[in-house]
């Protein structure tokens, strides 16, 4: 019997994905542009001169717990990881520095981010390779490396600090900027299109499923009514917007009150959950036996993607009364992690951003 999992049977709301992939399309059609799905083909990215890298180093969650899961899958003959989401290079960078013999594939999706890791690890020179590119793309990425597998794979999700610090990249709700929100400018729909485009069902939707926000109908028929008015362009308008239509006592707790439809906002711009969802499973496919895949998430729908996706791989389908499993139908993967980890209230206090993440491991067992 053949026991490679089937990803279908925890992929979520199956509907849900066909109507916002079709969201999508009919945006994509109605300004003459390639559905999603097409993108630009990948490249070794290439830093563009003159641009400035910020001193900043800021220090990647759950650092020091990464490199320690991550050791006895680099204790192999010529260590590869791909660090899926390079950002600023943190998690490398000391990656590198820990493991002297490891190789590192670096992938992003922002060639601001990749420009900006490169000057940082230049002094690691060929033991950084760079791809620009989608981490759903990651199985061609270490084909393309020459590849066959790799000994892990490193998902910090979300949005960056980078990403976060730009004010003209549209992400943080804290100072007025464009709502753009896309993690590679070369994308072509922003959250302005998202805004100003999307039916107040089609917007109500995205901020419920994405933000989970309580008053996603009453943002987004707000949203609907106002931009007739003049079209969004701009963060702060919609900070306003959402503040006056939630409940006075909504806006008293929680923090900041547009958290949430931002957030949202990001996802559906980014497709972020859609990509993850192909993007696990290809990853878990290239482990070598020994490799781990990492995951640090910071939401509940990610982790709920991740833990799906563990769970779909370390289990059987061997009847639970059955005495002994045979030959063939053991798990090819184990939980390296009891549930999610947490940070420590320590670490919360020196990195805030800590709050949030759950971290899993998976390792492969078997071929």
């Amino acid at each position: 019997m053949n026991t490679t999992p089937r990803w279908t049977e925890w992929d979520e709301d199956e509907h849900g994905q066909e109507a916002r992939t079709a969201r999508r399309r009919r945006w994509h059609r109605a300004h003459g542009l390639l559905p999603r799905g097409v993108r630009h083909d990948r490249r070794r990215h290439r830093p563009r001169a003159g641009v400035a890298v910020s001193e900043a180093r800021h220090v990647p969650v759950l650092l020091e717990r990464v490199l320690d899961l991550l050791a006895p899958a680099i204790a192999v003959d010529h260590p590869v990881v791909v660090d899926a989401t390079l950002g600023l290079g943190g998690h490398t960078e000391a990656m590198l520095e820990r493991f002297a013999d490891l190789h590192v594939i670096g992938v992003d999706r922002d060639p601001e981010a990749l420009t900006r890791a490169e000057a940082r690890l230049e002094r690691f020179g060929d033991r950084v390779t760079y791809a620009h590119a989608v981490y759903d793309e990651i199985a061609d990425v270490i084909r393309e490396a020459g590849l066959s597998t790799v000994s892990g794979v490193l998902f910090d999700l979300g949005v960056s600090s980078m990403q976060l610090d730009l004010a003209d990249r549209g992400f943080a709700y804290s100072q007025d900027a464009p709502l753009d929100m896309r993690m590679n400018p070369e994308d072509p729909m922003t959250a302005a299109d998202v805004l100003n485009t999307y039916t107040s069902r089609e917007l109500s939707k995205v901020l419920r499923e994405y933000g989970e926000e309580k008053f996603a109908k009453r943002i987004a028929d707000a949203v609907v009514a106002d931009r007739d008015r003049e079209p969004f362009t701009t963060s702060a308008r919609l900070v306003d917007l959402i503040r006056t239509s939630i409940p006075a006592a909504a806006r008293r707790t929680g923090g900041n009150p547009a958290k949430r439809t931002f957030q949202a906002l990001r996802i559906e711009v980014n497709d972020e959950l859609g990509v993850y969802r192909r993007a696990l499973p290809d990853a878990l496919e290239m482990l070598a036996p020994g490799g781990r895949a990492v995951v640090l998430a910071f939401h509940s729908l990610e982790d709920r993607i991740t833990k799906r996706a563990f769970t779909a791989v370390t289990t059987t389908d061997v009847p639970r009364d059955l005495p002994f499993v045979p030959e063939g139908h053991e798990a090819r993967f184990r939980l390296v992690t009891r549930g999610a980890e947490m940070a420590t209230d320590a670490e919360i206090v020196e990195n805030p951003r800590a709050r949030s993440v759950r971290l899993r491991v998976a390792e492969r067992i078997a071929a």
